[in-house]
């Protein structure tokens, strides 16, 4: 008797993303002006390959993540009918390079490239959505490959990552006029230029639909073409009606594709940091370097793994360990941002790393009626700055009062104007390759709203803390501080001041101001370097 053969476990499959790869090279390409590594490869649709992947993983949260690639242009259509696509051109000379990095950067976060000579990359995702569906999972399609919109189903999406849009069954009819299941039907009537997919001549996406809608299927409108009353119509399709047969070959997408690696072996993985981070530094990619780096967990040092053996009382896996506190900063580097050249050495240095911490300032701690005060920013520990917008002269009880009493312009405090400062901050708070961390930065996230700027991706250290210590203790920045950094932080009222005499931020002194303000985002920069990899050391990134 053979013995049995121990097979390995897999995740179970509750939510499958598979991605269009081809769809997001060409469109980073051409959405993301020609970026260069330092030999002089362009790296443009790379980078934006990998931050639109990142994306992905952080918002969808997929157990199983296919990326599939197409292969040459040849494919079993092309034996149907030769000049299927043949009237497509060559890719742009800056982009051939990077098809293959593609690939690299791929691999490096520990992805496979999913590919098969024969078969285009529509065919293997039809194939795994059948697949993923048979195993009762949902599947996220991420595509705005109109060919892919007869895969919608209820349990079946579409995610164009760049309109951030869904497409699901009515996104699919206000299309094509029809719901998915007959997408296939229509297009065959209409056919596609852009494919040399030839369909019925004087038929387009309007009057197909409305043919399919009336005759149910593309087998009963040829069945029955003899009965269309509009002439050239009917010539139309009872001369070309095989036509229509043959486009639907073309069109109609494969699901029973020989896949190479089955749909359980898809689980998503973590990245291998060793291959990982010297792939990001020769791209030149510092700052998602900066961004994987801050997500990964932490190695533990010799010290460390020696006093694990020796002293049991100190393992990590204690959830009642005293918190580790990093050395303290006995005089951290605060600086105030009153020029616009100052403002723009940050926002440089932001893109550049990858990572920043933000938190605002302003008049009210209602963020619906709040008005910006100033932003504080900081990059690294002990080191942050105070950006002032709207500080009033001292006395002025508010700008209307500024206003009405004419308190000389030459009285308030040098600050950038706060427009501008919005128009230079808005491509930093919003851009995807960096994250902002704040501390509830749900409030600063609804100030900045009200000025129309969004703030994407962002950590909170607040949320952070709750993960991991619920309600052991208090989660404010000033109870953090003083667990994990030893810090006692400067106090609102001890700027504002108490009673009748205290006053609204934007009164504060700017010197005053700079020290209270920075230090809210350098502490929040701190607690996330301590937080976070506690996070994921304890796998808890995901709850």
């Amino acid at each position: 008797m053979t013995a049995p053969i121990d097979l390995p476990s897999h995740l179970p499959v509750h939510h499958v993303v598979l991605v269009d790869a081809s769809g997001f090279i060409f469109r980073a390409f051409h959405g993301i002006q020609i970026l260069t590594r330092p030999d002089g490869t362009p790296v443009n649709a790379v980078y934006g390959f990998i931050t639109m992947l990142m994306k992905l993983l952080d918002d969808m949260q997929p157990d199983h993540i296919a990326i599939i690639f197409d292969t040459a242009r040849k494919t079993f259509r092309n034996d149907i009918d030769p000049s299927y696509k043949a009237n497509r051109t060559e890719p742009p000379d800056e982009l051939v390079p990077q098809f293959a990095l593609v690939r690299e950067a791929t691999q490096a976060f520990n992805f496979d490239c999913i590919e098969l000579q024969g078969f285009e990359a529509d065919d293997l995702i039809a194939t795994y959505t059948k697949e993923a569906i048979n195993e009762g999972a949902d599947v996220t399609i991420v595509s705005s490959d109109k060919d892919l919109m007869q895969l919608v189903s209820d349990r079946v999406t579409m995610f164009d990552s760049f309109k951030n849009r869904r497409i699901g069954p009515e996104q699919v009819l206000e299309k094509f006029g029809v719901y998915p299941e007959k997408v296939v039907d229509v297009q065959s009537l209409a056919g596609d230029s852009t494919d040399n997919v030839p369909g019925i001549p004087g038929i387009g996406i309007k009057i197909a639909a409305q043919l399919i809608q009336e005759y149910g299927d593309l087998d009963t409108l040829l069945a029955r073409a003899s009965e269309i009353k509009q002439n050239k119509r009917r010539e139309n399709l009872l001369e070309h009606a095989d036509k229509a047969r043959l486009s639907r070959e073309l069109v109609r997408l494969r699901t029973d594709v020989p896949l190479t690696i089955p749909l359980s072996q898809l689980e998503r993985r973590e990245p291998d940091m060793e291959i990982l981070e010297p792939f990001l530094t020769e791209q030149g990619f510092k700052s998602i370097l900066a961004r994987v780096q801050s997500r990964a967990p932490q190695k533990p040092s010799a010290a460390s793994a020696n006093s694990h053996t020796t002293s049991p009382s100190t393992s990590t896996d204690s959830k009642e360990r005293t918190p580790a506190r990093p050395p303290q900063i006995s005089q951290p580097h605060y600086e105030l941002v009153q020029t616009v050249e100052h403002l723009q050495s940050w926002i440089d240095k932001a893109m550049q790393q990858g990572l920043v911490a933000v938190d605002t300032e302003t008049t009210s701690l209602d963020q619906t009626r709040a008005e910006l005060v100033g932003v504080s920013l900081s990059l690294q520990a002990g080191h942050a700055c105070y950006i002032p917008v709207g500080h009033v002269a001292p006395g002025t009880v508010t700008p209307m009062d500024l206003l009405e009493h004419g308190t000389a312009e030459s009285e308030r405090p040098q600050q950038i104007p706060l427009q501008t400062a919005l128009d230079m901050l808005r491509s930093l708070l919003n851009d995807p390759s960096v994250l902002k961390v704040g501390h509830n930065i749900k409030y600063d996230m609804v100030v900045f709203a009200r000025y129309g700027l969004s703030v994407s991706p962002v950590d909170d250290t607040m949320l952070l803390s709750y993960v991991l210590e619920g309600g052991k203790h208090g989660h404010g920045m000033d109870d953090l501080a003083d667990l994990y950094l030893g810090h006692s932080t400067i106090k609102y009222k001890d700027v504002t001041g108490t009673g009748k005499s205290q006053v609204t931020f934007d009164q504060v002194p700017l010197e005053k101001a700079l020290d209270y303000a920075a230090e809210d985002a350098d502490i929040t920069l701190r607690l996330h370097h301590t937080l976070k990899p506690r996070l994921l050391e304890e796998q808890l990134h995901r709850v």
